[in-house]
């Protein structure tokens, strides 16, 4: 499954974790302001705003699994099965194919403000890329430097949250993982205090016992409170070096190694992990085999092309030996 983040030092971060058994031929996009987006429904969209983010293309189409705006505004989408339910053709709302919905909010949208008012109108339609790549049952978390919210398309309607929290993850729904936060209100960073029994007279055993009753596993529930406490209680400088250090960090603390997580076809891992600093418009992440921080600046491309700029990942690992 996936794990997504935002976080704000100096600049504002936004990033995730891609969890999966297998990875397709993703690569850092850039889209530029003049690349026409031609929808199922709504037409085209000839000029928008750029954009960064880890896309699969096809078809000289990005389908963007996290991307972020020229103007800052941040959208990724995670895995959200059992739950997500597309709708068919409604003449009276925008029908936005849900590998459409990245480009249709980015490439007209600075802030959620106004990402909430094109989610008034519309409807996320049931209708496939192609027989070859169906569509994903997905949710998605967006995000400016102020706030975040999660869309979650279900069987009742489309449901917009506040996340205050500034994470998400998988199943279930947004109001289940908001609520579920109670069962951990007394974990905290520091030492535990004795409130089991004051007879007993216990008392830390160790040093570094902050955290403690947080849960380690890699269900989505667990992940969603691990990634929000160590996202809410992360300390970090301000330079750009030591904020997407610590972003990664975060990250970090949910992610997925090969053979922990058994699936149907192999093994679930953190096939990725991206930093997008969103104020600079550059586009950090590493992978599985590579933990070395690479990374693309759109601000370095011709942002008034028409043509997809692409960098495929640096997946071999790089070690630096210092003697």
């Amino acid at each position: 499954m996936c794990t997504v983040a935002v976080y704000k030092t100096k600049d504002n971060y936004f990033g995730r974790n891609l969890d999966y058994e297998f990875a397709y031929n993703q690569t850092v996009t850039v889209t530029p302001r003049n690349y026409p987006f031609s929808f199922r429904r709504m037409g085209e969209m000839k000029t928008h705003y750029a954009m960064i983010g880890m896309a699969f293309v096809q078809d000289e189409y990005p389908l963007y699994y996290d991307a972020t705006n020229e103007k800052g505004l941040s959208m990724a989408g995670l895995n959200f099965p059992e739950n997500a339910d597309y709708k068919s053709e409604d003449p009276e709302k925008d029908n936005v194919a849900p590998f459409e919905f990245i480009p249709w909010i980015l490439g007209d949208c600075a802030t959620v403000k106004e990402a909430r008012e094109k989610l008034d109108r519309i409807s996320l339609l049931n209708e496939d890329f192609s027989p070859e790549l169906p569509l994903s049952p997905l949710h998605w978390m967006i995000s400016d430097r102020d706030e975040s919210i999660v869309v979650e398309s279900v069987k009742d309607g489309l449901k917009v949250y506040d996340n205050p929290v500034g994470v998400m993850t998988n199943n279930p729904t947004f109001d289940y993982h908001l609520t579920n936060l109670a069962n951990y209100m007394a974990v905290s960073p520091r030492d535990p205090e004795n409130r089991f029994a004051g007879e007993l007279g216990l008392r830390p055993y160790s040093r570094g016992m902050g955290g403690l009753g947080l849960p380690g596993d890699l269900s989505s529930a667990s992940r969603f409170v691990k990634a929000a406490f160590t996202r809410m209680n992360s300390v970090s400088g301000e330079t750009e070096a030591e904020s997407v250090s610590q972003f990664f960090h975060i990250l970090a603390s949910v992610a997925q190694q090969r053979g922990c997580c058994e699936v149907a076809h192999g093994y679930e891992y953190t096939i990725y992990s991206s930093c997008c600093n969103t104020d600079k418009g550059i586009y950090y992440y590493t992978t599985y085999e590579n933990s070395r921080i690479s990374g693309v600046d759109m601000h370095r491309e011709n942002l008034d092309a028409s043509e997809l700029f692409s960098y495929p990942l640096i997946e071999e690992q790089q070690i630096y030996i210092q003697n």
